[in-house]
């Protein structure tokens, strides 16, 4: 008999874009986190799977949570291979090295202190997302489970990692001194380890405790806010660049070395300027956020740009059908398919910017020159209700197409002018709406934005 029980009423709003993630102790609990193992067991034996993974991050309620999930799991009789305390990058290694597509990271990545949450994989295609999800949730509601024996193992998956890290890197000559931001995140566990592998890498540590209350700023080094820190101290050490890591370790923030945040569109550009004459497609994938000097270069470079949605599930898995060497999306998330296995990985991406460093006596400022730049806003995030949000949209792209406005909606929608562009979407990771904006100056900047930012509100 389980201690866990069956719980019929779990909030439709938790299951979102990319995963299923809440406040722990309000939409989200133990009696859940079972009812999901029970629901997602008996899911993945429909499409064939009797083995999964299961991984963790370093929250204080991310343990309790995955004791229920995995009881859930293995009673619909599901073998399940534990890894317990790892990074999301780490656990998508354990998924390609140990040849095991199902699996559940219990992780709520960037959001606060009291959020967790599920990425979850039912098969090959990866993280679940859009209507692979709502489909799991009426599953979920009609609860008709299996019933089975299943039994957990353990692996640690930590070594294999580290050595495919330490295979796909190939340094040059030039020490390079970086300072490493981990948030007191979950990429804590393992950064010290990945950075040491390379004894031309100096690494001055930040913030790399692992501590889940996050008590020297929040988790998400997409935000400029939150690298303030990392910013004083790349001056003050005269590092060559900064790093800085979200909760989870997929996602990553860079810093040059004048103490300037470099948006992960930039950091592209410099990645493109690296391999696009190494690469057979030239087709550059990067989502609907990034500033539209990062389709200028990929054209200079002779690439062909691709802009599509936001979001680590939808990216990953265009990467993989377009065959895209690279891909980017402004929260920090890239996606190597040259010489790394489609796996978004801060420390990872933090190391391909140290490799083209140490092979060259140009700064990080000096790599970044000779591009035609814009005005743009950072990303603004408007607080709204999982179910106003999604009416703004339809409100912003009914007022759009009144006045004939040029619109991309793969993701919300970008209305496109002359003079530069207008990005308004609802956010998949939370009840917020989010918006950006570019113009050629400032003035056509701030002119689009007003406009848009009077729909908003």
């Amino acid at each position: 008999m389980s201690k866990y029980n069956i719980y019929k009423n779990i909030s439709p709003n938790i299951f979102r874009g990319y995963d299923i993630r809440a406040i722990y102790g309000q939409d989200l609990n133990e009696d859940i986190a079972y009812t999901i193992g029970l629901s997602f067991g008996s899911y993945i034996q429909e499409k064939g799977y009797n083995k999964c993974l299961v991984g963790h991050d370093n929250r204080k309620s991310s343990d309790p949570l995955a004791d229920a999930l995995i009881e859930g799991i293995t009673s619909t009789g599901v073998n399940v291979v534990y890894l317990g305390l790892c990074t999301t990058p780490m656990y998508y290694y354990a998924q390609k090295y140990l040849k095991i597509d199902p699996g559940v990271m219990i992780t709520a990545s960037h959001n606060p202190k009291e959020y967790n949450g599920f990425k979850i994989a039912f098969d090959d295609f990866g993280n679940a997302c859009g209507q692979m999800i709502q489909d799991f949730r009426v599953y979920t509601e009609e609860g008709n489970f299996k019933s089975g024996n299943g039994e957990v193992s353990t692996y640690d998956i930590k070594q294999n990692y580290l050595d495919a890290i330490k295979d796909s890197i190939d340094m040059g000559d030039k020490k390079i001194k970086v300072v490493l931001d981990t948030a007191n995140g979950t990429a804590s566990i393992i950064a010290k380890e990945v950075y040491n592998m390379f004894s031309n890498v100096e690494l001055v540590p930040l913030y790399i405790e692992s501590d889940p209350d996050f008590p020297n700023h929040h988790p998400d080094p997409s935000v400029e806010a939150n690298n303030a820190m990392l910013k004083e101290i790349v001056v003050k050490e005269k590092a060559d660049l900064g790093v800085g890591i979200d909760g989870d370790g997929d996602r990553v923030g860079i810093i040059d070395e004048k103490g300037n945040m470099v948006y992960i569109d930039f950091f592209a550009i410099i990645i493109w300027r690296d391999i696009m004459s190494k690469v057979k497609n030239k087709h550059a994938l990067f989502d609907v956020k990034c500033t539209k000097s990062l389709p200028d270069e990929i054209e200079k470079l002779g690439g062909i740009p691709v802009c599509y949605r936001t979001g680590n599930s939808y990216m990953k898995a265009k990467m993989r059908e377009g065959d895209f060497a690279f891909g980017s999306e402004l929260s920090g998330h890239v996606f190597f398919r040259d010489k790394w296995d489609n796996i978004d990985d801060g420390l990872y991406a933090g190391l391909r910017l140290i490799e083209i460093l140490s092979k060259t006596d140009k700064t990080v400022t000096e790599l970044l020159e000779g591009i035609k730049r814009y005005y743009a806003s950072p990303e603004i995030i408007i607080k709204s209700s999982d179910e106003e949000k999604f009416k703004v949209i339809e409100n912003v792209k009914e007022y759009c197409n009144k006045r004939g406005y040029k619109v991309n909606d793969i993701d919300g929608v970008r209305a496109e002018f002359d003079n530069g562009w207008a990005l308004v979407r609802a956010s998949n990771t939370g009840p917020n709406i989010t918006a950006r904006f570019e113009g050629v100056t400032p003035e056509d900047r701030d002119k689009i934005q007003a406009e848009f930012m009077a729909l908003i509100k």
